[in-house]
């Protein structure tokens, strides 16, 4: 079934130009200015383009797209303040959502401008931003190790047994952060703290490189764990470079829990900005993107959990199994972002 939606969807891929990046059409041209929706993003993943390419068609709405890093983005929203032409702020991580919400730059969205099939959860506390995408963060394992049984807690991996073996981001990268600040949510900063002591005494070396490259070592022996998010996995598992699915095949995922909680998951949504000139429009793409159809497109193509409960899991994402979900609110994870900044320091984490 995967090859058939990818014979699909490839040629639209192959026509997606201008109007599915960054916006350079001549200046001169004349353009309805009733018919497009601004959006700055973080996210530059194929699906991504082809899902523009799809409301565009169904919608006659032209989507402008400026891509950078989030924190340049939202940085350059705030200088521009209420000048800006911008409509939309997509991001990943809960973190830079959140740091967008108290920077003063999302609107609120209307009872009647929410998607009320989005999950329990993925919806901001203020209703300023929802959620497009889920994503758990797991530990990948080499199955000749190591057993599923000796990865049920976060705190399995400051035993001694896992001296030398972890593979892990550093802790500049958010999605550490965010699961960290999670754990001080939960329990506070001191067992925030020494879980992180535990990790840096266990590192199989400094920190660097991406989520794909922890699982690299993994597969490669120089580490029997890494920490990653699961789309990666997903991603390598169905590569059309052999070599990376190789690496996916000689490892496995084991979905931890936080103490008194469940699996840790992020996200990556969706906000409307105040200066949107745009507001219908931007509104329209909202609901487009938290749909049932577009839900199931990001799965297929991203190997993403949905948002949208209607949604389905995609076959290689179904086959890790069930897990419960921690509950910890994700204005969280922004809010205690800087105690979790504050912790990797005193630990060490480089």
């Amino acid at each position: 079934m995967k090859q058939i939606f990818l014979k699909l969807i490839l040629p639209v891929l192959a026509f997606c130009t201008v109007s599915c990046g960054d916006n350079h059409e001549d200046d001169t041209a004349p353009q309805d200015n009733s018919q497009i929706v601004n959006v700055y993003s973080h996210r530059s993943y194929d699906v991504d383009k082809l899902l523009y390419e799809q409301f565009e068609s169904e919608t006659g709405i032209k989507v402008n797209v400026i891509s950078d890093d989030a924190d340049k983005l939202i940085a350059k929203l705030q200088m521009s303040s209420s000048g800006s032409d911008a409509d939309l702020l997509i991001t990943v991580d809960a973190a830079r959502l959140w740091r967008a919400e108290e920077a003063g730059l999302f609107d609120t969205l209307a009872d009647d401008e929410l998607n009320t099939k989005i999950s329990t959860g993925m919806i901001s506390g203020s209703n300023t931003w929802i959620a497009l995408t889920k994503r758990a963060r797991v530990i990948a394992y080499d199955p000749n190790k190591v057993s599923a049984e000796e990865l049920q807690s976060w705190e399995d991996l400051t035993k001694p047994r896992f001296k030398g073996e972890i593979a892990v981001r550093s802790s500049n990268n958010v999605y550490n952060q965010s699961l960290l600040a999670a754990m001080i949510a939960s329990n506070g900063e001191e067992e925030a703290l020494k879980w992180a002591e535990g990790i840096v005494s266990n590192m199989a070396g400094d920190p660097k490189g991406n989520d794909r490259d922890q699982i690299r070592k993994v597969a490669a022996g120089e580490a029997s764990v890494a920490i990653v998010n699961t789309y990666y996995y997903g991603m390598m598992s169905n590569s059309e470079d052999q070599a990376d699915k190789e690496v996916a095949e000689k490892t496995k995922l084991a979905f931890p829990i936080i103490p008194g909680g469940g699996t840790h998951i992020n996200v990556s949504g969706i906000g409307l900005l105040k200066s949107a000139p745009n507001r219908e429009n931007a509104i329209s793409l909202i609901a487009f993107l938290t749909s049932e159809k577009a839900q199931n497109i990001y799965g297929e193509m991203n190997y993403e959990y949905p948002t949208n409960p209607d949604a389905m899991i995609e076959t290689t994402v179904a086959s890790w199994g069930n897990f419960e979900a921690d509950d910890t609110p994700l204005d969280s994870l922004g809010a205690y972002n800087a105690a979790a900044v504050k912790v990797f320091d005193k630990a060490g984490w480089k």
